[in-house]
């Protein structure tokens, strides 16, 4: 029991710091000219409006769904959702800037890994259950 509050206190740390992280960098992907972008990552600038709107639900998904207690199972997807953005940033920034400059999406995707591993078996959020509402088994 001591164990499984220990762990959401370090999840609740690191879902408070990768969300405005996440946050950030997909507003960016849609504040920042397009020259800009295109000129740091070759890509067509759809896929990076797709990927910026993805890192904006996926940085919500981090938090929102824990601190109103409803759809709490989002919190691991939204987490696994990132980890798959982090594996392709972390090839994309080894492939143009070397592996030393990888270092970074590679421990920010390790961070949700390890968010939607935990929300999911070692301390998962509980949803809200309204005595008036008849509980379906899920």
């Amino acid at each position: 029991m001591q164990y499984a509050k220990q762990f959401t206190v370090a999840l609740w740390i690191i879902q408070g710091l990768l969300a405005p992280l996440f946050l950030f960098a997909g507003t960016m992907k849609f504040v920042m000219p397009i020259e800009m972008m295109t000129e740091q990552m070759p890509l067509p600038v759809a896929f990076l409006y797709f990927i910026g709107a993805a890192e904006v639900l996926g940085g919500l998904g981090l938090i929102l769904p824990g601190l109103l207690r409803i759809r709490t199972g989002l919190t691991p997807l939204a987490a696994a959702g990132l980890v798959i953005i982090m594996i392709g940033a972390t090839v994309l920034t080894a492939a143009l800037g070397g592996a030393a400059s990888a270092v970074f999406p590679f421990v920010v995707g390790l961070f949700c890994a390890f968010v939607a591993y935990g929300r999911t078996h070692l301390a998962p959020q509980r949803a809200i259950t309204y005595g008036w509402l008849p509980q379906f088994a899920s």
